[in-house]
């Protein structure tokens, strides 16, 4: 009975809850009473083939598209569907699309400052001096995201894996409690990939993480959980080993059920 009470309180609570949420455009539903749930801390992946309703799901969250039917709710009271897109992010949502947008002219540090959670407003800008509080955090982003040496580096002179990171530390700035990521390691070397990885799991320790990617190896080696998408609906969730052995996975996703080959494909 102690253990059972044990497990009901060191389970995280959720962050973000999808039900049955639907995204409509004229007839055709991109996304169909989808539920989804992810709590405090953990890194999520999306995965499906193109077309299943992963980036949309994503826009829906963001307030880049509107969803048509259901709820999504965060931090267990916060409608979503109330909210404009900068509000989104005020309440501690961030996202970094697939390609890097960043200040290409500015340097790695100066991306930063600028990303900073602060007051953006034209005068508190142009008159407000750095706080070694500010500066600290700045300088903790850079060790985290593994710029340190190039903080003096103009941005667009970095390779594609650093703008990736760059991006990804300017959305940390903000603050999130839950951080979105699209096909983060597109593009990159296997080395870049590697230090992605190793970062995700760094950033899990500040916020939740949920992540659309293509590539199977990068998911099955760092996945905590996995949702299959498929149609714009849920086709299963689980660990990416119970994904693997879903027969519906097998019979919708790899198109062949029981196919052992394919199973190790995904």
């Amino acid at each position: 009975m102690k253990n059972k009470q044990l497990v009901q309180k060191e389970k995280k609570p959720t962050i973000l809850r999808s039900d049955k949420i639907s995204v409509r455009f004229g007839g055709f539903y991109a996304i169909k009473e989808f539920d989804f749930s992810i709590p405090h801390g953990e890194l999520h992946f999306l995965i499906g083939p193109n077309g299943a309703g992963k980036t949309t799901f994503l826009d829906a969250i963001c307030g880049k598209t509107k969803y048509t039917e259901g709820t999504l709710t965060f931090n267990g009271s916060v409608n979503l569907a109330r909210l404009k897109e900068y509000e989104i992010v005020r309440e501690g949502i961030g996202r970094k699309f697939q390609a890097p947008s960043i200040f290409p002219y500015l340097t790695v540090f100066d991306n930063l400052e600028l990303a900073m959670k602060q007051d953006k407003r034209v005068f508190p800008m142009l008159f407000s001096r750095m706080k070694a509080a500010d500066k600290s955090k700045i300088e903790d982003m850079l060790n985290l995201i593994g710029l340190k040496e190039q903080r003096n580096v103009i941005a667009k002179t970095l390779s594609h894996g650093q703008k990736q990171w760059l991006e990804i530390g300017m959305v940390m700035m903000q603050e999130p409690n839950l951080l979105m990521l699209d096909e983060p390691i597109a593009g990159m070397t296997e080395e870049e990939e590697e230090k992605t990885g190793e970062l995700l799991l760094e950033l899990k320790k500040h916020c939740s993480i949920i992540v659309v990617e293509h590539d199977m190896d990068f998911v099955r080696k760092f996945a905590e959980k996995v949702t299959v998408m498929h149609g714009g609906q849920l086709l299963c969730d689980g660990t990416m080993e119970e994904v693997q052995n879903n027969e519906r996975v097998m019979e919708v996703y790899l198109g062949k059920k029981g196919d052992d080959s394919h199973a190790e494909a995904l």
